[in-house]
C-alpha cells in the first residue's frame, strides 16, 4: 500500500512540524532521514523525510531530493508534499525553484502550487504578496535575515529567477469563486503554459479551499499549514480509516542539552531568559577559530556544570558576536563552523549519556541529527508553532525537541528541561 502522503522538508524544524500535525490527525507517521531504510517506512501512512538543504547551492540540493525521491520510490506515494519555510527562505540563486523542477519532472506534474502562508503565525500571501502581519515580508527583520534575507515579497518574481518555467498567481477571488471558478482560472493559467502558481490565502479557510483544489495534485509545495488539512479530504473519500491514536513515545529521563545555532532574536531571549536561572555556555567562535578556546574547554564546562542541571550551548549569541564571524568566515562558512561544532559537542555529550536534547535552528537541528547518525523519529502530536517533541527509533531512544528560531514562547527551554512534555 502506498503512502498517502510522503515530505520532503528542506530543514528538519520544517519536517518535524508537518509530521507533528499528521500524527496530531491520526496517522501513523514518522519523520526520516537520508539514513533511512524502506523498512523505515513500513506500516506509515505518511513519511516525512527531513534534509539539511535549505541553504545548499541548487546543485547539491537538488541531489538530496533525488536521494529522498528514491527512498520514497521504495513504498511509492499518492502525493508529494515540498515543505519549506513560510518566509520561502531562498535567494535568486535559491533552490527552491531547482528542487520543484526535479520533483515536477519526475512526477510529471503540469501544475504545480506554491503555498507558504501560515495564518497562524501571521504569514499570509496576497495578489502573490508575502506578509507578515500587515507588512510586506521585505519591510520586516526578515530582510536583514544573515543567510537569505528576504528584499523582493513579490513571489512570482522570487521563484521566476530561479526556474525556466513560466510562474502565475491562483488569486484569492478565484480560490473563492468556488470549483468552477477555480477550474477556469487553472485552464487560463495552462493556455498561458503556467506550470507553477503563487496561491494566494490570508486565512485558514483559504488553505482550507486550497488543499481542496489540491488534494489530488502529484505534487504540491508550501508551509505545513496547507498540508494540515488533506486528512480530513482522505477520510471523507475513503482514504484512510478513523483517527489512530499517537505512538507512545517513551519517557526519556536525564539532564538536557540545549545547543542554539540560530541567531533569531526570540532565540536569544529565550536564551536569555533560560540562562538566569541555569548554566549557560556561550561560545565565540573567533576565540575557538583561534584556540583561545579548545573543543576540549568547552567539554570540560559543559560536563562540570551537566553533573548539576541541564545547560545550554550557545554559538555567537549575541548579534556583534555573529556579525564579527560572519564577517571573518562569510554569512554561510560562519553558520557551518557553527553546526558542525554543536554537532560534535552533541556527539560527545550523547557518548557520555546525554539522551535528551533541545535544538534551536532549522540547520543545526539537521547538523546534530547528523552528527548522532539518526535514521528515524517517532513523533508526539502538534499542539501549536513552536515545537514538538520526536525520539528517535532504536533500542537506545534519543528525546529530540526541534525548535525553529524565530518561534516559541520565551520560557520554553526551561518548562522543556523541567520534564518530557509533548509541546513546549
Amino acid at each position: 500500500m502506498t503512502l498517502l502522503l510522503a515530505g520532503i522538508s528542506d530543514d528538519f524544524t520544517g519536517g518535524l512540524e508537518l509530521a507533528a500535525m499528521m500524527a496530531r490527525d491520526g496517522l501513523r507517521t514518522r519523520m526520516l532521514t537520508l539514513r533511512a531504510r524502506p523498512r523505515d517506512l513500513e506500516g506509515l501512512d505518511v513519511a516525512v523525510i527531513a534534509l539539511k538543504s535549505r541553504v545548499l547551492p541548487a546543485a547539491q540540493a537538488v541531489r538530496d531530493f533525488t536521494k529522498a525521491a528514491a527512498l520514497i520510490g521504495q513504498r511509492g506515494a499518492r502525493q508529494i508534499f515540498y515543505k519549506y519555510c513560510a518566509t520561502f527562505d531562498s535567494t535568486p540563486r535559491g533552490n527552491i525553484g531547482p528542487c520543484t523542477d526535479y520533483l515536477a519532472d519526475h512526477l510529471r506534474a503540469d501544475m504545480v502550487g506554491f503555498s507558504p502562508a501560515f495564518p497562524d503565525v501571521r504569514r499570509t500571501v496576497y495578489q502573490g504578496h508575502l506578509f507578515v502581519g500587515d507588512q510586506l515580508m521585505s519591510e520586516s527583520p526578515k530582510r536583514f535575515d544573515p543567510l537569505t534575507p528576504m528584499r523582493d515579497s513579490n513571489l512570482v518574481r522570487v521563484l521566476q529567477s530561479q526556474t525556466a518555467h513560466k510562474v502565475g498567481v491562483l488569486r484569492r477571488d478565484d480560490l473563492i469563486a468556488g470549483p468552477d471558478g477555480i477550474a477556469v482560472h487553472l485552464a487560463a493559467l495552462k493556455r498561458r503554459h503556467v506550470r507553477y502558481a503563487i496561491c494566494d490565502a490570508t486565512s485558514n479557510h483559504d488553505l482550507a479551499r486550497l488543499a481542496a483544489l489540491t488534494v489530488d495534485w502529484p505534487l504540491m509545495t508550501g508551509g505545513s499549514s496547507v498540508a494540515e488539512h488533506y486528512p480530513a479530504l482522505w477520510r471523507e473519500r475513503g482514504w484512510t480509516g478513523a483517527p489512530k491514536p499517537p505512538i507512545p513515545l517513551p519517557v526519556v529521563g536525564g539532564r538536557m542539552v540545549i545547543l542554539a545555532g540560530s541567531c533569531a532574536e526570540q532565540t536569544a531571549a529565550q536564551l536569555g531568559h533560560f540562562g538566569k536561572s541555569h548554566p549557560l555556555l556561550s561560545i565565540d567562535l573567533l576565540q575557538f577559530a583561534d584556540g583561545l578556546i579548545t573543543f576540549a574547554d568547552i567539554l570540560q564546562q559543559a560536563r562540570a556544570n551537566l553533573a548539576k542541571d541541564s545547560i545550554a550551548i550557545a554559538v555567537s549569541a549575541t548579534p556583534e558576536a555573529v556579525l564579527a564571524a560572519q564577517k571573518r568566515f562569510g554569512r554561510r562558512g560562519a553558520g557551518r563552523r557553527a553546526e558542525k561544532l554543536l554537532g560534535a559537542i552533541a556527539k560527545e555529550l550523547h557518548a557520555d549519556g546525554i539522551r535528551r536534547f533541545l535544538v534551536a535552528g532549522g540547520e543545526t537541528s539537521g547538523a546534530v541529527l547528523e552528527a548522532l547518525r539518526v535514521r528515524s523519529l517517532d513523533i508526539s502530536p502538534y499542539r501549536g508553532p513552536g515545537t514538538a517533541r520526536a525520539v528517535s527509533s532504536g533500542k537506545d531512544p534519543i528525546s529530540f525537541h526541534l525548535k525553529p528560531g524565530k518561534l516559541g514562547a520565551i520560557d520554553m527551554f526551561e518548562r522543556v528541561a523541567a520534564g518530557e512534555s509533548d509541546q513546549a
